[in-house]
């Protein structure tokens, strides 16, 4: 396929190509290319021509807890957004813990998603060995929830924090929010409110203070051990303190922020509720703002979505039912581009964060940037157009999006995948083409 006539946004640079596709690769990049006998034309008319985005941390549900969402299902509407690539996290059923549960999960996912995938090796309290065992290309990294988290899979344990952080051969990430600080603030809201705790309690309850603290350990077992950690969700301003501007590629720490935490404030629990309650909470205006401008920066490294579907059902439950959580692979990057709109990110710094630097830190091979030779994996935008949530068009199993009844200043017009249109005008191919991920360590 020739697509024609767009404006490219690659590696700090935005200007006017063709790009042709050949198979499952970008085979050339050119202001004029000739359209070879049958091959198929689009005429992007100038819209935004862009690599597909590579979400380093979603939660699409399955084994086990597929009543939410599914492979299938919440990789659609991934696709949908322009996310063509996705990394899926450990705290399913049964927990993704051993090896042998990870080769599961990939036989599972393979000819069902429609992004391509990779998989986290959670940490526990006894799998230490499990993790040293782990070879280079058999997960993108190891999860570590050093906050709260279901079943055994917080690692509170100091011996075995410090046994892996010392012996994965993988990059580490982590949660952080300190549990006991959580414990006495949750004990201290119930004694204030009883059971009806309101939502617009929960950034105090996972306070800037728990978030602090767990962060700090995680940053200074990774600089005594020389681990390479990356920290997830990040989400309040003092934490920047902890990391700084930099080449990525020379950085052993790095840290990200999420689609969330730079679109919402805690200002938004009054008409949210239940539905903006996610861990780490989103918190303060100055906080969002701080974040920000760390992603506009340099200081974060990476943008995600940490996509968390929950039933409508289950978000009606009262504070402490309710379950931490939004969906969000479906309009997160049209969440980017509207803030870029309103002049907090630009277009490049976007592409560079939600694009380069996650293919870049966790070596995903061949993608994440425009270049001949890469998999053709695009997302066309058109700037011109709106897109409004509604019910009807949200694409998740669960049904429901933070952004209902929002519409943004732009469109996603068609998504590729591996040279495919995996979305086009509306539409999701009903044929998968993702793929296993490499990762070259």
């Amino acid at each position: 396929m020739l697509i024609t006539n767009a404006t490219l946004i690659n590696e700090g640079r935005r200007f006017q190509s063709d790009l042709l596709i050949q198979g499952e690769r970008i085979e050339r990049i050119a202001p004029q290319i000739p359209a070879p006998a049958g091959v198929p034309v689009v005429d992007a008319a100038g819209k935004l021509l862009l690599p597909g985005l590579i979400d380093d941390q979603v939660h699409f549900r399955e084994p086990g807890l597929t009543h939410k969402g599914d492979v299938a299902s919440e990789s659609a509407a991934a696709v949908a957004g322009g996310i063509t690539s996705f990394m899926d996290m450990p705290n399913v059923n049964p927990q993704t813990v051993t090896r042998a549960a990870l080769a599961d999960k990939y036989r599972m996912a393979q000819g069902r998603a429609h992004a391509n995938f990779g998989f986290y090796l959670g940490a526990t309290n006894d799998n230490v060995e499990e993790i040293a065992r782990l070879a280079p290309n058999e997960a993108c990294a190891v999860k570590i929830f050093m906050g709260a988290s279901t079943g055994n899979m917080l690692v509170d344990d100091p011996a075995t924090l410090e046994g892996i952080f010392a012996r994965s051969p993988l990059i580490v990430v982590t949660h952080c929010e300190d549990t006991p600080m959580i414990k006495a603030n949750e004990d201290a809201a119930r004694a204030r409110y009883g059971e009806d705790v309101p939502f617009a309690e929960h950034p105090r309850i996972r306070s800037v203070e728990a978030c602090y603290k767990s962060t700090e350990l995680a940053v200074g077992l990774a600089r005594k051990h020389g681990t390479r950690l990356h920290v997830l969700h990040l989400t309040t301003a003092r934490e920047l303190e902890f990391f700084h501007v930099g080449n990525l590629a020379d950085k052993q720490i790095t840290v990200e922020a999420c689609v969330h935490h730079l679109y919402f404030d805690e200002s938004r629990y009054a008409d949210l509720g239940a539905r903006l309650k996610c861990n780490p909470a989103v918190k303060a205006a100055t906080d969002r703002q701080a974040l920000v401008s760390a992603v506009f920066d340099g200081r974060i490294d990476i943008i995600a979505t940490d996509h968390a579907p929950h039933t409508r059902e289950e978000k009606a439950q009262k504070y402490f039912k309710a379950p931490s959580g939004l969906p969000l692979v479906q309009h997160a990057l049209l969440a980017l581009l509207e803030l870029a709109g309103r002049g907090e990110l630009d277009l490049e710094t976007v592409v560079q964060r939600a694009c380069h630097a996650p293919a870049q830190r966790f070596g995903v091979a061949g993608r994440g940037f425009l270049r001949e030779g890469g998999y053709a994996d695009l997302v066309l935008v058109d700037l011109a157009a709106t897109t409004a949530v509604t019910p009807s068009s949200v694409l998740y199993k669960c049904g429901w999006s933070p952004f209902e009844g929002h519409t943004f200043p732009a469109r996603i017009e068609g998504t590729w995948v591996n040279g495919h249109r995996a979305y086009w005008q509306g539409r999701v191919s009903p044929q998968p083409h993702g793929r296993r991920l490499e990762f070259t360590g």
